[in-house]
């Protein structure tokens, strides 16, 4: 029999394309039709290590991938919203949740792929409505899935005869680390465990492989999924690094516990297959679900000592930054609405130092251009926000009730003060933009623009941080210090925009390099009027 490689390789490769597309689609599909709420079941569901687990599961049904419910754990700790020890549940819950699709593809519906597609264009491009098209794009998802599927395992039907496949499925029966390595690289390579499970169903129903070798083929599979994670920590916080680092480490170990105990593990799988008349593919998804499953339990009371191991592994302070409130208690709201008061003041200067810091990371990017500022710097916006709305919120509950005069004149300042303070974040983030495009457009700058703009940055800077203390003390003089700072930071733009406009007639200073100079400088004259603002009201002008 001619086995024709050609069409073997381009069914294969075609098929684990729509297969990936698929996955990725359904994902999406899912995860728009979710909305917003994958973060919020992250977050609200995440209060102890179990509910942890939980949560991990049902996120990585929803959006069908392990590694991006670990990617959105780590932005989720990088950002302050959980610690190591509820991420760790999480990420334990993904590798349950992964195991879905496996059973997904274990039932048969390959045959009904192409209806299941048409069914998802129909729903995509008749209809206008966003929640549809996501419906929509998950079922077009789905189909394409199984029509990958389908394609490749038509395209390794002739493995079985090739010799040199046989006998690689044969070492790797006597040898079960090698199976563990293909199915790691493998794995990294495609970037989705889901695909690989999927081929290994489709060799283990061809007959071109037995249990024995296809098993250690999915303890490699788990380990190769962890390097996405891996690398969607790279440039992140010390908090996130730990976080993946535990997602390697909790499948190295189970992949090592079941490798001492392979030939136990592959009577179980087969006793099931036997038990319960289970088709090739679902057996292996047994396998893996069963895996997953008892790796969780044997490895959940040692929570503890994962996050132990990780943070000694990856040493450095968690410079996190906090998105939630640390002082706004209702209970003020009712008992004293004096101390509510200073609670939301209190809130309010943490935010301040929040500004200034970010301010400071926009002005490293400028200078550095690595890209952990623009990150650090869009997160710290991020947190601004987050505060502004619920400092807000907290001083409209307190208006409800009956404040003195001069508590209502502190709360009608207080009410100013976040939104100023929340406008320096939309300010740093249209300069972090800006370099940005300065960046990818490979904007120069003349020396003397960078010069211009760092001395500028610096006392804008330190303008902010004075508007802050003079809030935090109710300090007049400092307040007065921060109004005749705002006239430098006028003068200092009208110089500066002069300067420029000498450079353009000199020729020095290109056009579009003028336009981020001229557009940086105003961002940061503007954060300087929202600092004027915030002294303004410690004077109580």
């Amino acid at each position: 029999m001619e086995i024709d490689i050609q069409k073997l390789i381009f069914e294969f490769i075609g098929g684990l394309g729509i297969f990936l597309l698929g996955i990725k689609y359904m994902g999406e599909g899912l995860q728009k039709s979710a909305g917003d709420r994958l973060r919020d079941i992250l977050d609200k569901f995440t209060s102890n290590p179990f509910m942890g687990v939980l949560a991990g599961i049902i996120v990585t049904i929803l959006i069908q991938s392990s590694s991006g419910t670990t990617v959105l754990t780590v932005g989720l700790v990088n950002a302050g919203f959980m610690t190591l020890r509820q991420a760790i549940g999480v990420i334990m819950g993904a590798n349950i949740g992964t195991t879905v699709t496996a059973f997904i593809i274990g039932i048969d519906i390959g045959a009904y792929a192409l209806p299941i597609i048409a069914v998802g264009c129909f729903l995509i491009f008749f209809f206008k409505n966003q929640k549809t098209n996501a419906v929509g794009q998950a079922v077009f998802g789905f189909g394409a899935l199984f029509f990958g599927l389908e394609l490749m395992s038509n395209g390794m039907k002739p493995l079985r005869s090739l010799e040199a496949f046989q006998e690689l499925t044969l070492s790797m029966s006597d040898t079960p680390i090698l199976g563990v390595v293909i199915g790691t690289v493998f794995t990294l390579i495609v970037q989705s465990s889901s695909a690989t499970i999927g081929i290994l169903q489709g060799l283990f129903s061809e007959g071109a492989m037995d249990l024995k070798a296809a098993i250690p083929v999915l303890f490699g599979d788990n380990l190769g999924t962890t390097i996405t994670a891996i690398l969607a920590s790279l440039g992140a916080t010390v908090a996130a690094k730990r976080a993946a680092l535990t997602h390697v480490i909790f499948n190295l170990i189970g992949a090592s516990v079941f490798l001492i105990i392979l030939d136990l593990f592959t009577v179980f799988a087969s006793f099931l297959q036997d038990q319960f008349a289970l088709s090739p593919e679902m057996t292996i998804a047994f396998a893996h679900g069963s895996f997953n499953i008892t790796n969780t339990i044997m490895q959940f009371p040692f929570i503890g000592a994962l996050a132990w191991i990780v943070t000694k592994m990856v040493p450095g302070e968690d410079s996190i930054i906090e998105y939630k409130p640390q002082h706004l208690d209702p209970i003020f709201i009712q008992q004293s609405s004096s101390l509510a008061l200073d609670q939301a003041k209190s809130e309010l200067v943490r935010m301040g130092e929040y500004a200034y810091k970010g301010l400071e990371e926009t002005n490293k990017y400028l200078n550095t251009h690595l890209i952990k500022h623009a990150e650090m710097a869009m997160q710290i916006e991020g947190a601004l926000n987050n505060l502004d709305r619920k400092i807000t919120n907290y001083l409209i509950s307190l208006s409800k009730e009956s404040l003195s005069e001069l508590e209502s004149a502190k709360h009608s300042t207080l009410l100013d003060s976040v939104r100023d303070v929340e406008r320096i974040g939309d300010h740093f983030e249209n300069i972090v933009e800006l370099i940005d495009y300065k960046i990818s457009n490979k904007v120069h700058l003349t020396d003397g623009a960078k010069e211009d703009l760092n001395e500028m940055f610096e006392l804008t800077i330190s303008t902010v941080k004075q508007a802050v203390e003079s809030l935090e003390n109710m300090n007049r003089e400092e307040a007065l210090s921060v109004i005749q700072k705002e006239d430098q930071i006028d003068k200092m733009e009208r110089n500066f925009r002069k300067r420029h406009i000498i450079r353009m007639n000199e020729g020095t200073c290109s056009g579009s390099g003028g336009i981020v100079f001229v557009d940086i400088l105003s961002n940061l004259e503007r954060i300087g009027d929202h600092a004027v603002n915030i002294a303004e009201d410690v004077l109580g002008e």
